[in-house]
């Protein structure tokens, strides 16, 4: 027996849409990894300045917080399996989950959930994009100080190496991934 032309095609559809789906996901976690390859090493911390924050806030605005969190756990995902994804000054591997940076980088899939889901829960406003920026960035930054803790055993220690330092950049940050959003949901219609 046969099944109607309109269940062969709900299938197709369903997975033309899921193919688009993975491929948006995909795309995300490789627009951090290019993020990530921008980035200045600081002699005062071991703790390099990278673009890849603002990659993670700008995944998460844009394609909302499913796709966003799905975007970066694929990210850590290629990273850990060995995948050149991370900062090149990093250890590389599963390794730079253990490292200074690994707070952070554990943080990422929560930050753009968190960015998703206030940017989507309301009007698509230049206002909005900024406080959900800013809030993921408090999860980032609670990610990253807390681990810098666990290595170094002294709070203090932890927030000069990873904080201090990068205040001024994560604003510059915040601001452009917010922008950026709020461009782009206007020019392509976009609905996160």
């Amino acid at each position: 027996m046969t099944r109607p032309a309109s269940q062969v095609l709900g299938n197709q559809d369903r997975g033309l849409y899921w193919a688009q789906q993975s491929a948006i996901v995909i795309g995300g976690s490789l627009f951090v990894a290019l993020c990530a390859r921008i980035t200045v090493p600081l002699p005062f911390t071991p703790v390099p300045l990278t673009l890849q924050n603002f990659g993670v806030l700008l995944v998460g605005l844009t394609l909302g917080s499913r796709r966003g969190f799905a975007a970066l756990v694929l990210y850590l995902a290629e990273g850990a399996s060995g995948m050149p994804v991370f900062n090149p000054a990093g250890l590389g591997g599963i390794a730079q989950l253990f490292g200074p940076t690994g707070g952070y980088l554990m943080a990422y899939p929560f930050v753009a959930a968190l960015a998703g889901r206030v940017f989507e829960r309301g009007k698509k406003t230049l206002i909005r994009a900024t406080i959900a920026s800013l809030l993921a960035e408090v999860v980032l930054f609670a990610g990253g100080i807390g681990w810098l803790f666990v290595l170094t055993h002294s709070m203090t220690q932890a927030v000069r190496y990873g904080l201090y330092w990068f205040v001024f950049a994560e604003v510059l940050k915040v601001m452009s991934a917010a922008a950026i959003t709020i461009g782009w949901s206007r020019a392509f219609k976009f609905q996160a």
